[in-house]
């Protein structure tokens, strides 16, 4: 149950009346009422002339015939055209006995045929006769016009005119207005280098004289540049609202559809909306999904991709300098994006948004926290050092989370144990509840506390702050890690240390259980994945040198080749393998000699996890001493009993110990 804040009781808002009930639904009836009676009109009359077998198309003189015989029983006389029964059913040429008839009277008419009809004492009704172009007309084109009417009232009532239909090529674009809530620099937080770099954007669009009347030329695009999440769009929001001008938003992804040249259409719809609007931010999200290098082989030269990238490089070439437009775009990947885009005149600038800082994290947390009621143990810079490589749009959601388990909670207000178990779910997922046998929690308890001492005891390791054996997302057990500060160079003996520590669960099961199991498949692909790159691209195998071949994931997709073209003989890359194996073998050894020469604590870790599920950093120094550090120095006590958790660093894969 959410909590009101306190001081707010007086103005709580009147509760809104209830709507008046429209005329919608009438409407709506009295619509499908309309298009079924048209439909009727229309389909009755086929119905009917489908139904049972055709009349039999006679001539007159057959008719005639017939009712001489006395075989006519009725006939309906409508002008000329005469319809009837016979009491006989007869045939004629190859239509098939039927008692229905049809023929026409001669236009010349007949004397006779009155008197014959009395004589015979045939049954006859006369209907007026019908002016034929007309009922036509009413019976097959009435129902479909009205058809067409109903259906084009109801696409103007969904806000798509006619002239809409067929309008592929208007810009999608979202405009805001300066009179709409604006977004500032003050809603930005930790991203300092970047704010200030796009001061003189707002300072040219506020006042494009200033810079114009010294020949100076402002940037016409400004590419923002970092990984998702680090707020690039939040940024281009702060830029339009501090500068008051019209803010048009689209992902790029936007202009391309199905249809042909559509993308290149809304290209130049967008730049002709934004110049009417001069001055004015446009701002383009992901900018690869069509700024990509062209010429990837898929497509040739007509792709619409490459289209619409075309027009945009044609666009942002025709700015006339009296025009303040500014383009802003974000992208994650700069290094796939066309040379002719970043080139100076169209994107003349690139700021690069990074993960924040230490100091970042902490006006992000303090930003997102202004409406959050936060009770006094809540420590926002323990948090901001709990928390490094996270992101502007983690924080964010840790603290929503956080919110919502205080509601959950019934509490007035959001404690740190909150933010621990919001921390727990955002990173590791939520907790599953699954029964585990004896046997398999054994393992995973045994698994983890080798993960936890091949840390603890390494002193370029970073600190080991919680071990846990209940299941969450895709893991059964995690070892959280986290460093005490931000890392912006990793050493080799450090690397060495995390491969050594992912290899601590596989070694444990060996020496405590004597078997090993599936549980280490994440920990062996985190350690290869980390040696490969040692050796291949940070320069760090002897053997090898300084020699760098990048052949990971992470290598540019279809950027500039269809296919990777690896400089690299096969001699070469047997070396890479020895040497990834050799890395291996040794954290191996390593994380092993560490387990042998603590086999006991191995033991009162593994049974202490098995009683308690979770271990924070206090519990395990209680049980297995104080974590060592270089030096021979000793770990100080934490601020809290309880640390919140580890994040994986954006240039390093996670070396924790999922099982």
């Amino acid at each position: 149950m959410a909590q009101l804040r306190p001081g707010n009781e007086p103005n709580l808002p009147q509760r809104p009346e209830a709507p008046k009930p429209s005329n919608s639904r009438l409407r709506l009836a009295l619509l499908i009422g309309a298009q079924v009676l048209f439909v009727a009109i229309f389909l009755v009359p086929l119905l009917r002339n489908l139904s049972g077998q055709p009349a039999l198309d006679v001539p007159y003189s057959f008719f005639k015939a017939q009712l001489a015989d006395g075989n006519v029983d009725s006939i309906t006389l409508q002008g000329h055209d005469v319809t009837g029964e016979f009491r006989i059913a007869e045939s004629y040429g190859s239509q098939p006995s039927n008692k229905q008839f049809a023929t026409r009277v001669p236009d010349i008419g007949d004397a006779q045929l009155q008197q014959q009809i009395t004589d015979q004492h045939v049954t006859e009704n006369v209907k007026a006769a019908s002016s034929g172009l007309l009922s036509g007309i009413l019976l097959n084109v009435l129902p479909l016009v009205a058809f067409a009417a109903v259906w084009l009232w109801i696409l103007r009532r969904s806000g798509r005119a006619t002239q809409g239909i067929f309008d592929f090529g208007r810009s999608r674009a979202r405009l805001q207005l300066p009179t709409a809530p604006k977004t500032t620099f003050n809603d930005v937080a930790g991203v300092e280098q970047a704010v200030f770099e796009l001061q003189e954007i707002v300072e040219f669009l506020r006042d494009p004289n200033k810079f114009q009347r010294l020949g100076g030329r402002m940037p016409k695009g400004v590419l923002l540049i970092g990984p998702p999440g680090t707020g690039k769009t939040l940024l281009a929001r702060a830029v339009a609202g501090e500068a008051g001008v019209p803010f048009f938003s689209i992902s790029a992804s936007e202009f391309v559809e199905m249809f042909v040249g559509v993308g290149a259409s809304r290209v130049r719809s967008l730049f002709e909306e934004a110049k009417k609007h001069s001055p004015s931010v446009m701002f383009v999200d992901e900018l690869d999904a069509v700024g990509r290098q062209r010429g990837a082989g898929l497509g040739g030269g007509h792709d619409e991709r490459e289209q619409t990238l075309n027009q945009l490089l044609v666009e942002m070439d025709g700015f006339d300098q009296r025009e303040a437009v500014v383009v802003l775009a974000a992208s994650n990947r700069a290094d796939v994006l066309d040379p002719a885009l970043l080139r100076p005149g169209r994107f003349d600038r690139r700021v690069v948004v990074e993960r924040p800082d230490r100091r970042g994290r902490l006006g992000i947390l303090k930003v997102h926290t202004r409406n959050v009621p936060l009770a006094a143990d809540v420590d926002l810079d323990v948090l901001a050092r709990s928390t490094p490589g996270l992101v502007g749009a983690d924080l964010a959601n840790l603290v929503n989370e956080a919110a919502l388990h205080a509601a959950r909670t019934n509490r007035s207000s959001v404690v740190m144990d909150d933010f621990e178990q919001a921390f727990d779910r955002v990173i590791l997922g939520a907790e599953r509840k699954i029964v585990l046998s004896e046997s398999e929690r054994r393992v995973i308890a045994y698994h983890e506390a080798g993960h936890a001492l091949a840390a603890w005891y390494q002193p370029q390791s970073d600190p080991v702050h919680k071990i846990s054996i209940v299941p969450r997302g895709q893991a059964l057990g995690v070892t959280q890690s986290m460093p005490t500060d931000d890392r912006h160079n990793l050493s080799a003996e450090y690397l060495e240390a995390r491969i050594a520590m992912a290899l601590g669960g596989r070694a444990a099961e060996e020496l405590g259980l004597g078997s090993i199991t599936t549980g280490a498949q994440n920990d062996l692909e985190t350690a290869t994945e980390l040696a490969r790159r040692m050796v291949v691209s940070w320069g760090m195998s002897p053997r090898m040198g300084l020699f760098s071949y990048d052949d990971s994931p992470q290598a540019v997709f279809l950027g500039r080749e269809l296919a990777g073209n690896p400089h690299i003989s096969q001699r070469t890359a047997a070396i890479v393998d020895e040497e990834v194996t050799r890395i291996l073998n040794e954290g191996f050894e390593k994380a092993k000699s560490i387990l042998q020469a603590n086999r006991s604590k191995l033991d009162v870790l593994a049974e202490a996890l098995l009683k308690d599920e979770v271990l924070d950093e206090d519990q395990i120094a209680r049980l297995i001493g104080p974590r060592a550090l270089e030096g021979g120095a000793v770990a100080p006590p934490r601020p809290f009993r309880r640390a919140v958790g580890t994040a994986t660093l954006a240039s390093e894969p996670d070396p924790t110990g999922d099982v």
